[in-house]
């Protein structure tokens, strides 16, 4: 591959494009037809189709349906994929197109007005980049973010891009009445009181993350997102009508998240798998480069906990001297310093925080 040669300097490209402040999106609309080499990742890191395997898709729970049923199919696939669909929840389509359609419009405004916006200090108003872990990474992903802090604090909202501003605070909104309800729903299959995520502040820290996946000419070369998993308690995605991009990670093999009307996708974050006990599950999933003419446009709204000098672990009434704790307790500021510090690759804190019972 071209990225080994001796002319190549990495960081010096990696620095050029970053203080560019172009984006991917402003490398399109200079005219390229060929992805730079900070994007080329390993052939063997590539995804490879699924040609000759039947496609495996995530399920779809419907929360208007028995609230015994509901819990039910949230508990099984929480506690087996950790990813499930809903629909007939109760956030409004016109809230779910409104918060899509100004993210697309801001990434979609000229180069001029973005760089405002383009920094990597994230606790400060709305930050835009590409790649958080840009600097970290063995080779860059074919998107472009912008993320703001919701919660604990405030955004100021003046710091924001103003076609943004009033569909996020009304998607942030509504986004919490359903989590709440969700994190409800997820005690109750794990048999413990129903309010305990809340009490515990889960879903007070809450972020906001547009992803923008522009077409890209070498989708063969490179990914929209490396496979992860999610380093809080819940996440909630809403994605645009470009679909198939999105696949979570079953066994050998990769779901699609399929891009359903209206639908919200729910995934299960690190840190709930560990204060479960393992009973729910987080699975790695990612982005695929986009092939299509069109953007994918995403909004991602992870939830954790608003109290980082906490320590958490497994829920004591979860563990016994049958299911003994599977994870030892950590701070919480801990652990999320060790994942901005690293490269967004694979499925790794929860390891870090496991305890052998082998050895007992």
């Amino acid at each position: 591959m071209a990225t080994t040669s001796p002319d190549y300097d990495r960081l010096t490209e990696l620095k050029k494009f970053d203080d560019s402040k172009l984006g991917i999106k402003g490398l399109l609309d200079s005219g390229i037809t060929a992805i730079p080499r900070i994007f080329h990742h390993p052939p063997e890191t590539l995804p490879t189709p699924n040609l000759n395997r039947p496609k495996l898709t995530i399920p779809i729970i419907n929360l208007s349906d028995e609230k015994s049923t509901v819990v039910d199919q949230i508990k099984k696939s929480s506690s087996t994929l950790g990813f499930f669909q809903i629909v007939n929840h109760s956030i409004p389509v016109t809230v779910i197109d409104s918060v899509i359609g100004s993210m697309k419009e801001f990434f979609e405004q000229p180069n001029e007005y973005k760089m405002q916006f383009y920094h990597r200090e994230a606790g400060k108003g709305a930050a835009y980049w590409t790649n958080f872990d840009l600097f970290m990474s063995k080779a860059a992903s074919w998107r472009d973010t912008l993320q703001v802090n919701m919660s604990p604090m405030e955004p100021n909202w003046e710091a924001m891009p103003e076609m943004c501003r009033e569909a996020l605070a009304e998607w942030d909104k509504a986004a919490v009445v359903l989590v709440e309800e969700l994190m409800s729903i997820l005690c109750e299959g794990l048999g413990i009181k129903n309010e305990r995520l809340k009490e515990l502040t889960c879903f007070e820290g809450r972020v906001s993350v547009a992803q923008y996946y522009p077409p890209c000419p070498q989708p063969e070369l490179t990914v929209g997102m490396t496979p992860h998993t999610d380093i809080g308690v819940l996440t909630m995605v809403v994605q645009n009508e470009v679909g198939g991009l999105l696949q979570v990670k079953c066994g050998d093999e990769w779901a699609d998240v399929e891009a359903v009307p209206g639908a919200i996708v729910i995934n299960v974050g690190d840190l709930l798998q560990m204060m479960s006990n393992d009973e729910y599950k987080s699975s790695e999933h990612r982005v695929l480069a986009n092939p299509a003419e069109g953007a994918r446009v995403s909004m991602a709204t992870f939830f954790g906990p608003s109290n980082t000098d906490n320590v958490y672990g497994p829920f004591p009434e979860l563990v016994s001297t049958t299911k003994p704790a599977v994870y030892r307790e950590f701070m919480y500021e801990d652990y999320t310093r060790r994942f901005f510090t690293k490269e967004l690759d694979g499925k790794t804190l929860t390891n870090f925080y496991k305890i052998d019972n082998t050895e007992k």
